[in-house]
């Protein structure tokens, strides 16, 4: 392996003691492929298998805490009988020797009816564009309990940990978003209120850990930097949520982007990258995850040496290249695809919908080389 690899490969020690390998993270990649009661699937299975030994951490992709908030296939982690799913993703994590965080999460006003087991679209407040209802205190109450009510399945589960997934404008961004949340309760009104949904899901989810004895369970929090829109969420609020996040007893934080460098369009110095802007702020309090359309190896490395993250998550380079550490290591780096190549589909394996996604241009998913497709 070329030398200036070097530090991706460096261990880092979170501050609960937990020992992570590298500086490398599987991205909580949705495959939009599970069975009825959200259960792994053959085609899953077939995606998930050795693609991704050598890294750290993965973040298994959006788990759904309550039927509510189903919003496309996806895994679940509500019912007692979800453990057996769960544990298969913890040995899939730790077969190819990577720390396995669940990402939990409630899709709020994107929930899809026909999933939602016969539940209300919920939401911070009445959202009449998606059918959604504002959601009563006690069921507030009761979903900041679900969420905690994963955690402890996930603990049970043998997995290493949870990623509370307050980002892309699910229900927890909803909570702190003005756009979505026009409660006058404990839970909005003024930005601080409008914080205490994600905040008592930290507390509630800690007291999980102290229940079971389990200081080395890692928590981590993925958020959003921006909204569009006259009241969405500007950097100003965002900087003031990772100040309180920093309070709280987390092992990382992990922004979602589109892009490592993109600027800051409000509430900020617009000269200046949103990463950066985050690294300054958390100071080194706290491990920082930096992604952001980072297909090509030295992509990624350029990135990691501008010191503003101390972790990478990696997406599309991981779905094109099914031994990508391997690759990296053995000084194949020349060999690394960015693209999409319909001739060589197979060596992917992706899922039915990937695959769809693919097609269709859907910019979840990577680009092809084929002209007109993506």
């Amino acid at each position: 392996m070329d030398k200036k690899y070097d530090k991706l490969f460096e261990s880092y020690t979170f501050n609960n003691g937990v020992k992570v390998k590298n500086r490398l993270v599987v991205a909580p990649l949705t495959v939009y492929d599970s069975g009825p009661n959200g259960e792994l699937t053959d085609a899953a299975r077939r995606f998930w298998h050795d693609r991704f030994k050598g890294f750290g951490m993965w973040i298994i992709p959006f788990t759904n805490v309550h039927p509510s908030g189903i919003g496309f296939e996806s895994p679940n982690a509500f019912r007692d009988e979800d453990i057996v799913t769960l544990k298969e993703y913890a040995q899939i994590s730790h077969e190819q020797g990577a720390l396995g965080i669940l990402q939990i999460a409630h899709s709020g006003i994107r929930a899809d009816r026909s999933m939602t087991q016969g539940y209300d679209v919920l939401a911070p407040s009445d959202y009449p564009y998606s059918g959604a209802r504002a959601m009563t205190d006690a069921e507030v109450r009761e979903m900041v309990h679900s969420f905690a009510h994963a955690a402890e399945l996930a603990i049970k589960a043998g997995l290493d940990g949870v990623e509370i997934h307050g980002a892309n404008g699910w229900l927890i961004q909803q909570f702190v978003s003005a756009t979505y949340n026009q409660r006058t309760d404990h839970w909005g009104g003024s930005f601080e209120k409008r914080l205490n949904f994600p905040m008592e899901i930290i507390d509630a989810i800690d007291e999980v850990r102290k229940k079971y004895n389990r200081p080395d369970f890692i928590v981590g929090y993925r958020f959003s930097p921006e909204e569009p829109g006259e009241y969405g969420l500007t950097m100003k609020e965002t900087l003031g949520l990772v100040d309180h996040l920093l309070e709280k007893p987390l092992q990382y934080i992990h922004i979602s982007l589109w892009n490592f460098y993109k600027k800051i369009r409000r509430g900020g110095d617009t000269h200046e990258t949103r990463m950066e802007a985050f690294h300054k702020r958390i100071n080194g309090k706290i491990p920082f995850i930096g992604v952001g359309d980072l297909f090509a190896e030295e992509d990624g490395l350029k990135a990691f040496n501008t010191g503003w993250a101390d972790f990478l998550a990696v997406g599309g380079s991981v779905e094109l290249n099914p031994h990508l550490v391997d690759m990296i290591k053995n000084g194949q780096e020349d060999q690394i695809q960015s693209k999409f190549d319909w001739s060589r589909m197979d060596e992917y394996r992706f899922t039915p919908a990937m695959l769809y996604g693919t097609l269709a241009g859907n910019a979840m998913f990577p680009p092809s080389v084929q002209t007109g497709l993506n």
